[in-house]
C-alpha cells in the first residue's frame, strides 16, 4: 500500500492577527507543525489548534523557530552559543508539550520553522544543537528534516527518529534546498502546478530543481504552508490527487530511530 502524510505549517495567527485558515487546513491534512510563540502563535492559539487536530485525528507536532514575531522567524539569527539555540529549543518544546498534555494530545514529531530551519540545513553543528535541544525534551519525537541536509545527518548522528519531508509550494534551487523566497517562482501558488508536481516527485521518487536537476530521495511527508494564501486550495487539490493517484494519505506511524 502507498501510504504518505500531509503536513501543514499552521497556530501561527497571534492577538488580532489572523494567518492562514487553521480549521479548513485541519480539515484536509494528516499532520499538524503548529507554532510555539517565537514566530507565531500565542498560548490561546496554540490551546484552540492542539485542540482542533484532537478533534480531527491530525498529528500535533511542535514548530519551533527563532525569536522573531516581526520577521515572522524568517530572518537570520545568530545566537551568542549554540548552548543557548538548545536552551531556546528545550524552552520552546516544554512549553508546546505542557499545553499539549493539558488536553490529552500525544505530541508526534517536531520541525523547525523558518531561517533556524534554513540556517540548520547548511550547518551541521548548528543542527547538532538544535537536535540536542529536542532529545532533551523527548527523544521519541519524530524530526522532520528536508532530503540529505546537515540536520538529517544530526538526527542520525543523535540517534533520533527522521521523517523526510518534501514542500508542494516551494521550489528547489539549484543546491537541492529550498530556494530563497525573494527570487521568482520560489513559492508556488497556483493549486494545480502544485498537485502535478509533487505526483511527479512521488512517482519519481526524486526532487527536481529548479534547473531540471533530479535529485533521488525517499519521501515521508509533504507539507503545505498555511501562511501561503492558496494553502487550503492547495492541499485540497494535492490531497485529491493523492487519492487518485492510489496514494492513502494518514498519519505517519513513529519509525524506527536511527541506529535502532
Amino acid at each position: 500500500m502507498k501510504m504518505i502524510d500531509l503536513n501543514c505549517d499552521c497556530g501561527e495567527s497571534w492577538g488580532s492577527y489572523v494567518i492562514g485558515n487553521d480549521a479548513a487546513m485541519l480539515d484536509i491534512v494528516t499532520s499538524a507543525n503548529i507554532a510555539c510563540g517565537f514566530h507565531g502563535g500565542d498560548p490561546l492559539v496554540l490551546h484552540r489548534t492542539l485542540r482542533l487536530a484532537k478533534e480531527r485525528g491530525v498529528n500535533a507536532g511542535a514548530h519551533p523557530s527563532f525569536l522573531d514575531p516581526w520577521g515572522f522567524g524568517r530572518r537570520r539569527i545568530e545566537v551568542d552559543s549554540l548552548a543557548d539555540l538548545e536552551k531556546i529549543i528545550m524552552y520552546q518544546l516544554a512549553a508546546f508539550c505542557g499545553m499539549a498534555a493539558t488536553l490529552g494530545v500525544k505530541v508526534s514529531h517536531v520541525k523547525a520553522h523558518g531561517a533556524l530551519s534554513n540556517m540548520a540545513a547548511t550547518d551541521f553543528d548548528l543542527s547538532l544543537a538544535l537536535c540536542r535541544g529536542v532529545k532533551a525534551i523527548d527523544r521519541d519525537l519524530v524530526f522532520f528534516t528536508s532530503p540529505g541536509d546537515e540536520t538529517e545527518k544530526a538526527i542520525d548522528e543523535l540517534g533520533l527518529a527522521k521523517a523526510i519531508e518534501i514542500f508542494a509550494d516551494r521550489a528547489y534551487d539549484e543546491s537541492g534546498g529550498l530556494m530563497a523566497r525573494k527570487r521568482p517562482g520560489a513559492v508556488i501558488h497556483d493549486a494545480d502546478t502544485a498537485a502535478k508536481r509533487i505526483i511527479g516527485f512521488l512517482e519519481d521518487q526524486a526532487i527536481t530543481t529548479v534547473d531540471g536537476r533530479r535529485i533521488p530521495t525517499l519521501i515521508d511527508t509533504i507539507c503545505v504552508h498555511g501562511d501561503n494564501p492558496h494553502g487550503v486550495e492547495i492541499a485540497s487539490k494535492l490531497r485529491s490527487a493523492l487519492e487518485q493517484a492510489g496514494w492513502t494519505v494518514a498519519p505517519l506511524a513513529a519509525p524506527a530511530r536511527s541506529g535502532d
